[in-house]
């Protein structure tokens, strides 16, 4: 068969056949030690290898199968490449002001979220209402109080300021994290999957905030800021919903899901190689 015609006519295959050799390669190239310079906290090298292996799971997911046009590829394609030219939007401050103004506007978000978990007890079956208000009752408390710290440090951008908010938002992490595991133990599927939903909401936005205060904080501090997250990403990321995830960055940002999607992996890599 012609490779050429081959790779025309089955594009998604062929895909994912460049993206699971950009893997390999990537594996095989962190285990000699090639890194091609640094990419954040990682390395070029780790950071292809992630988003390829992102892109690999939105093809899994593409309803389209194997009828998938050229355009879709292609458009996949592109949005690997955005992501590797273009910073994280919720990790790429250039100033502790503009991360702090960032987190300030997310709070909106945030609020609401915590305002849906408060709401998301009574449509739970009574046996399991009690479980998830115990696992979630000091969200209320925790976002006002780092929600107050972002609006200090904005207005006064000091150390002791922002080493308040790297021990708030470890802090609301592993709030978040426990009640996640708490949740997954409802043995009813309509109420673990509303359980679940409403605290994956607080979940992406935590995880977005935690990316821009460790984006404004030294090595050291992001090492002790994860010495101090017990229950890691690891624990509960078989947990989450990625399409979740991407529709909350996608709407608060103004940018495609897709690429959103792909973000979320980046921050989501990052902060695992970080020990988050």
């Amino acid at each position: 068969m012609n490779p050429i015609s081959n790779v025309w006519n089955h594009p998604k295959t062929s895909a994912a056949g460049l993206l699971i050799a950009v893997v390999t390669i990537a594996s095989v190239l962190s285990r000699q030690g090639v890194t091609l310079g640094a990419a954040g906290t990682g390395t070029v090298v780790s950071l292809v290898g992630a988003i390829a292996t992102a892109l690999l799971g939105l093809l899994a997911r593409d309803p389209g199968g194997e009828s998938s046009s050229a355009g879709s590829t292609a458009k996949l394609g592109a949005w690997a490449l955005i992501a590797l030219l273009l910073p994280l939007p919720f990790a790429a401050g250039c100033s502790g002001v503009t991360v702090a103004q960032d987190i300030v506007n997310w709070t909106p978000a945030l609020q609401s979220a915590v305002a849906t978990v408060d709401s998301t007890a009574a449509l739970l079956a009574p046996q399991d209402a009690p479980i998830f208000t115990a696992a979630t009752i000091g969200f209320d408390a925790a976002s006002n109080l780092l929600t107050a710290q972002a609006k200090a440090y904005l207005a006064n951008p000091t150390a002791s300021a922002l080493s308040l908010m790297q021990t708030q938002i470890v802090t609301f992490q592993q709030q978040v994290n426990a009640a996640l595991l708490q949740a997954a133990k409802i043995v009813d599927p309509a109420s673990q999957q509303h359980a679940l939903a409403a605290i994956q909401a607080v979940a992406t936005i935590v995880t977005a905030i935690l990316a821009l205060v460790a984006s404004i904080s030294s090595k050291a501090q992001v090492a002790q800021m994860a010495a101090q997250s017990t229950i890691k990403l690891a624990a509960v990321r078989p947990l989450l919903d990625g399409s979740l995830a991407a529709g909350i960055v996608a709407g608060h940002y103004g940018e495609p899901v897709d690429l959103a999607r792909i973000q979320v992996a980046r921050a989501e890599y990052a902060q695992a190689q970080a020990g988050f």
